[in-house]
């Protein structure tokens, strides 16, 4: 009745003071926040809902979720067994199973992301919904159920007429008044804590970023791994003596990564080694190369290339500038001068 009457503007309310209300509000604005950024950072960990209410269902229940593959590893695994069906001594066999198995590596570091967040991170966010916010939204309904009671008690005071009722009225409206100062201390110092909430979840997001940062620090490692072993980085054009003849890097069939990494390096069209070149296209001699990086044949004019393998090489009249003919055993075929590095 008397919260009808409040809402009829029939009945006078008793507000909160103000520093409850700051509590309160900061409290609800908490709960909002942390139930927003734990439910984004959940997809941020696992995108697949499906795989996502599995994985963090089993992790609050503390049962060991069943171990599927994630998303890399099974990229990785397909590589791996692409690789092998096209032959590990192809160039594009071997980059699949060394690609495959670097994405496996990832997934890996993934599954450990996933583990390490939910557990110093998800966790202490959760417990904060489902605990403190829960018993301060008992509390603070308790507290609302009080102040009801003491206006009630206020209303029926105001309408007493005779001297026994107004006393009764009185004793009344003092008990509810002491119940309803003690349920708002209660209330008050509930809420208070929300402050060391804040302290504890920000230890916790130190943590996360601290575990993003391992994660994105193990991946850029086993990219760069990666990248050396497909050699398909030119870290060696400056070391080596194979600096590439005056035309540009820029061929077709050069990966694009070359392309774009030569365009910092300096030039070296006065370099011994493209006088080397220049004197091998001019002559109708051949020479010993080193491969520096794997190539894949682009067509059947065109000789695949595994890294660190030594070939024969020679020039035929009208070739292009960029490429030369190089010979293994019985097989031979088009070459791109800036995989090769002539040996004396």
């Amino acid at each position: 009745l008397q919260f009808t009457e409040e809402k009829l503007g029939q009945a006078e309310k008793t507000e909160l003071d103000a520093h409850l209300e700051n509590l309160l509000s900061k409290a609800e604005c908490t709960k909002l926040w942390t139930e927003k950024i734990m439910k984004q950072t959940e997809v941020l960990l696992q995108p697949n809902p499906n795989a996502r209410i599995e994985e963090f269902v089993y992790e609050k229940l503390d049962r060991k979720a069943p171990s599927r593959m994630n998303n890399p590893e099974l990229l990785g695994q397909y590589m791996i067994d692409a690789g092998n069906e096209f032959g590990p001594g192809t160039a594009y066999g071997n980059a699949l199973i060394k690609c495959g198995e670097t994405q496996k590596r990832i997934g890996t570091a993934d599954r450990e992301l996933i583990q390490t967040s939910a557990i110093n991170f998800l966790t202490p966010l959760r417990n904060f919904i489902e605990g403190d916010y829960k018993t301060i939204t008992k509390e603070r309904k308790l507290l609302q159920n009080k102040r009801l009671d003491l206006d009630a008690a206020k209303t029926r005071l105001k309408k007493a007429k005779v001297a026994e009722a107004r006393a009764a009225s009185e004793q009344e409206v003092r008990i509810t008044q002491s119940e309803f100062d003690r349920q708002a201390e209660i209330t008050r110092l509930l809420l208070e804590g929300i402050s060391s909430t804040h302290a504890h979840h920000l230890r916790c997001l130190n943590d996360f970023v601290e575990a993003q940062m391992t994660y994105y620090a193990q991946c850029y490692q086993y990219m760069l791994d990666l990248q050396k072993q497909l050699g398909s980085f030119p870290s060696t054009f400056l070391s080596n003596n194979n600096q590439s003849s005056t035309t540009p890097v820029q061929s077709i069939s050069t990966p694009s990564v070359l392309a774009s990494a030569s365009a910092s390096l300096p030039s070296v069209s006065n370099s011994i080694v493209t006088s080397g070149i220049t004197e091998l296209k001019s002559s109708s001699g051949s020479r010993k190369a080193r491969v520096l990086y794997d190539y894949d044949a682009a067509n059947s004019s065109e000789l695949s290339l595994l890294a660190d393998e030594v070939i024969t090489v020679y020039s035929i009249p009208g070739m292009d500038s960029d490429w030369l003919m190089g010979e293994r055993g019985n097989q031979k075929g088009k070459v791109p001068i800036t995989y090769l590095e002539l040996l004396n």
